[in-house]
């Protein structure tokens, strides 16, 4: 198994106090993710994550084939970080560290995201053709609908 990794740093001109407040709401996940991932949050959820929440979601990751995707929370430390992982979905392996950092002027967000896929050295192709490529766009697109967000007179 090959294990991928995806970095990103974002500084936004909130309080740590904000970020958290937004970032550990599942409800707010679909308004920073790409449409053309058709995210669907499925089933009910708390207004807030806490350690050992399932989250259920119905996305269309590749090819334009639905996949569920169940995702636990398994560390949280309010409000420096959480960590999902996959339990079911369209990867092999998943893990996503969010950190968040009080700054000068704001705060530093830090996104760590280990993966893995399924199909071996078709996995593997596919990678370097479609997967690589398709992950730095939902993470763009993340950052670019931060800033309208927080931001709404630079956009």
């Amino acid at each position: 198994m090959i294990l991928y990794r995806l970095d990103r740093i974002q500084k936004l001109s909130i309080s740590l106090d904000e970020a958290w407040h937004f970032f550990s709401s599942p409800l707010n996940l679909p308004s920073i993710t790409p449409p053309w991932l058709n995210l669907t949050i499925l089933g009910e959820l708390a207004d807030r994550m806490f350690p050992g929440m399932i989250i259920r979601y119905r996305v269309t990751p590749f090819l334009g084939i639905p996949a569920t995707w169940i995702s636990e929370i398994t560390h949280m430390e309010a409000p420096h970080y959480f960590v999902d992982k996959q339990r079911f979905g369209p990867y092999r392996f998943w893990h996503h560290q969010h950190h968040f950092l009080s700054t000068k002027g704001g705060i530093e967000m830090m996104d760590t995201v280990h993966y893995a896929l399924k199909f071996g050295p078709v996995g593997r192709v596919m990678h370097a053709f479609v997967v690589k490529k398709k992950l730095e766009e939902i993470f763009d697109f993340r950052q670019r609908a931060l800033t309208k967000r927080f931001y709404p007179m630079a956009s």
